[in-house]
């Protein structure tokens, strides 16, 4: 293209015909800017990609509270449509879809798909049974019409739940090798949908799996003294979202700022109630 265009010098300026110059006025037009990322990110690959040190709300449970100042949500997909997800994006939020991908729900709407022998042992949540893993066979279209369902709906990214069965007594003789392969195939199924994934927990495969990850979303590193395990993502300019339950912030913001964690205390239901870690110095 660029030799077609190129004019020719013949001993005066060179003159495009007024065809090609419609042409390139045209190609301007529809060549536009990329959309900045926002809410503490940039883009990665097309995805939104939160950095270290951005805020959150994390809220599963409740009426979905939208004054919260903070650039991203995290909530449950299923219970959340489309226009709630559009009413946050025009308040400047990224929304990340929660979903559990690693154990069955006994109240979603699909959960009669799942045939008997995926289901395992409790996940001592009620209502919620360990999946296996292995059988991929089964849980790919599963798992694939969930994450569809979220890029429907204009979700930013995903939070794939229950994603260490391989550390649990799940009823079933999973491995770590069976973990690394399941966790790619979901972050490969939201990359495929346009959105960010996070990897939930999973603290000893975090060194294998912060490349195919966007964020990481934990619970607890502080109470049981991880949270250095987590470096590998803000190594890699991605977020840490992450909350304590039983620690008061004093006890682990100090450190949270240190390794560049997004941190906040909740309580067990993760309804609206938050605390921020403060600012440095107050």
């Amino acid at each position: 293209m660029r030799e077609r265009l190129a004019a020719k010098v013949t001993g005066g300026p060179a003159v495009l015909p007024v065809a090609v110059l419609i042409l390139l006025a045209v190609l301007a037009g529809c060549t536009s800017a990329p959309e900045p990322a926002g809410a503490g990110g940039r883009s990665a690959g097309g995805r939104w990609q939160p950095e270290p040190g951005t805020d959150w709300q994390w809220q599963l449970s409740g009426r979905l509270d939208t004054t919260v100042d903070a650039p991203v949500y995290d909530i449950d997909g299923f219970d959340h449509d489309a226009s709630q997800v559009a009413g946050l994006h025009r308040k400047g939020r990224k929304v990340i879809c929660y979903l559990s991908t690693g154990a069955w729900e006994e109240f979603r709407p699909d959960a009669d798909d799942f045939p008997a022998a995926v289901l395992g042992k409790s996940n001592g949540w009620a209502g919620e049974r360990w999946l296996d893993i292995r059988r991929t066979d089964v849980l790919e279209p599963l798992m694939e019409a969930r994450i569809a369902m979220c890029a429907k709906k204009g979700f930013d990214a995903v939070e794939p739940d229950n994603m260490d069965g391989y550390r649990n007594r799940s009823g079933f003789p999973l491995t770590a090798a069976h973990q690394l392969r399941y966790n790619r195939l979901v972050a490969r199924a939201a990359h495929r949908h346009g959105m960010a994934v996070g990897l939930k927990n999973d603290l000893p495969q975090i060194p294998e799996l912060v490349g195919d990850f966007d964020f990481a979303v934990n619970e607890q590193c502080a109470q049981y003294e991880e949270c250095e395990e987590l470096s590998p993502f803000v190594k890699a300019g991605k977020a840490v979202f992450h909350v304590e339950y039983e620690l008061p912030v004093a006890r682990f913001c100090a450190d949270s700022r240190r390794l560049g964690l997004s941190s906040l205390l909740k309580k067990y239901e993760l309804g609206v109630w938050r605390e921020r870690c403060p600012a440095a110095g107050a």
